[in-house]
């Protein structure tokens, strides 16, 4: 028997259509199916829209500074790749392990979500059974190739974003009153004279909220090392991120203001275990469509499947990039004949089998904390992106090349970036602003929610202290577009 020889470097095999339902699909999730619904009932249909657009001018922004980046250098391990490349040695460490950790901990996060949907169908059911089946429906996506991840996160998006296209048409038919009786005006708009509602602090709420939903769209850039044409995929797939967030989570907000009162008690139950009131399911009831709550728990499960899929296949690359750079043990750059990173890959999944702990404490419990602990180091990933491509560009120009030469140009520079960092340090700092105004201040609930961003610094600052390491100068920054290694 002939044994196979292992690849020499990941294997280029994402078609410009996997590209593509990777940059629409990658944050269409619980975030649009299920915290739409809360962030409506906190800050009104008003406050929604506004937090919601203000995020995805700031994502639209980052994806363009990734964008630039990717298409000029496409690379797999592209965050701590470009940190390094850019910023510094230290800066680059730091970032790629929090890239890792916060999409390694989202396997777990999606794998214990995931259990607790599919217990609307299988109430007696163990936890374990199912996260233990739906890790390695993921592993076996992701081992046999990079087209394997490509294909099924394909599939995942055309699901989701075929039921939001359908939830949009019936909506829209029955703001008018051709379907679900008359037409409903804009009372639901101005219910209590306005369409804002909770003030300053339930806007901010809703902001964060927003930020976490749209985590995923950066995925892209990791993509972008194994695309076909990452100079001609790249950018198509950039620019359908601006009109994603208009129609798929701009529209669905509003669709979902007309039709159901920010008053609605059910909007502030739309969570994990309450998938029978997520808003879709409240429109399509409305419209009379019995069967919408169980349609819709089987579109949050593929979307849960998809993030964690995204997951596993993001933090295995990234792994593999760093382990190549020596920011990492060096087997895990190992590659077997399909060009899967396969040890950075097994010891990811080994992760993921922290999802295991909700049968033991309780699925609620377990999926908070690990979302808590995810959910920062997302915001600190796209700070990355902006100080990364705001170096980028000023080190290109420093080093003589021209603005003509970048197959990909990000629009308002400076501007985008600089406006994208504001906004995700505001994001960063607010993430748990009720810590701070009660009566009596929460030190539980900051230390669940800020300590990734002591870790991120201790990280940084270590390996700066360890390697003696210093910002790069813009003349020395590496822009060889070649694989230097």
């Amino acid at each position: 028997m002939r044994l196979k020889t292992p690849a020499t470097a990941l294997k280029q095999s994402l078609k410009s259509r996997h590209m593509t339902m990777i940059a629409l699909g990658g944050s269409i999730g619980t975030g649009l199916f299920l915290a739409s619904g809360s962030a409506i009932s906190s800050s009104g249909p008003g406050g929604a829209i506004l937090a919601y657009a203000a995020v995805g001018l700031m994502v639209y922004f980052l994806m363009t500074s990734l964008g630039e980046m990717a298409t000029y250098m496409p690379d797999s391990g592209s965050f701590s790749t470009y940190g390094t490349r850019f910023v510094s040695p230290a800066f680059g460490f730091a970032v790629g392990w929090n890239f890792w950790y916060n999409w390694a901990i989202t396997i777990a996060a999606e794998l214990s979500a995931a259990t607790v949907i599919i217990k609307y169908w299988f109430p007696d059911s163990p936890s374990f059974l199912w996260s233990l089946l739906f890790l390695a429906i993921m592993f076996a996506l992701n081992i046999l190739s990079a087209k394997g991840y490509g294909e099924s996160e394909y599939w995942f998006a055309i699901i989701k974003i075929a039921v939001v296209i359908i939830f949009l048409i019936v909506g829209i038919l029955m703001i008018f009153g051709i379907m679900g009786g008359k037409p409903v005006g804009f009372e639901n708009f101005n219910l209590g004279g306005s369409s804002f509602h909770g003030g300053f602090f339930a806007f901010v709420g809703v902001f964060m909220a927003a930020g976490f939903s749209f985590q995923g769209t950066e995925l892209i850039g990791v993509a972008a090392g194994e695309s076909e044409n990452p100079r001609q995929n790249v950018p198509r797939a950039i620019k359908q991120v601006f009109w994603r967030i208009l129609i798929f989570y701009i529209l669905a907000i509003i669709v979902i203001g007309f039709l159901i009162p920010y008053t609605n008690p059910n909007l502030l139950k739309t969570n994990l275990n309450n998938i029978g009131v997520s808003p879709f399911t409240l429109v399509f009831q409305k419209a009379g469509l019995a069967f919408a709550a169980s349609v819709m728990n089987a579109v949050i499960l593929s979307s849960v499947l998809s993030a964690g899929n995204s997951g596993m296949y993001a933090s295995t690359r990234v792994l593999y990039a760093m382990a190549k750079d020596g920011l990492a043990p060096k087997f895990l750059s190992r590659l077997n004949s399909r060009g899967v990173p396969v040890y950075a890959l097994l010891i990811t999944t080994a992760i993921g089998m922290l999802a295991f702990l909700a049968s033991l404490f309780g699925d609620g419990v377990v999926y908070n904390w690990l979302l808590n602990a995810s959910g920062m180091c997302g915001f600190i990933n796209w700070l990355g992106i902006a100080v990364c491509h705001y170096r980028f560009r000023r080190a290109f120009l420093a080093q003589g090349h021209s603005l003509d030469e970048l197959p990909y140009r990000a629009r308002w520079f400076p501007f985008g970036p600089i406006f994208a960092f504001i906004l995700c340090i505001i994001a960063i700092l607010g993430q748990n602003t009720g810590a701070f105004t009660g009566s009596k201040i929460d030190w539980y609930g900051i230390l669940v929610t800020y300590v990734s961003i002591p870790l991120f610094l201790a990280v940084w600052f270590g390996y700066k202290w360890k390697k003696k390491t210093k910002l790069t100068p813009l003349e020395q920054c590496d822009l060889t577009t070649h694989d230097p290694r």
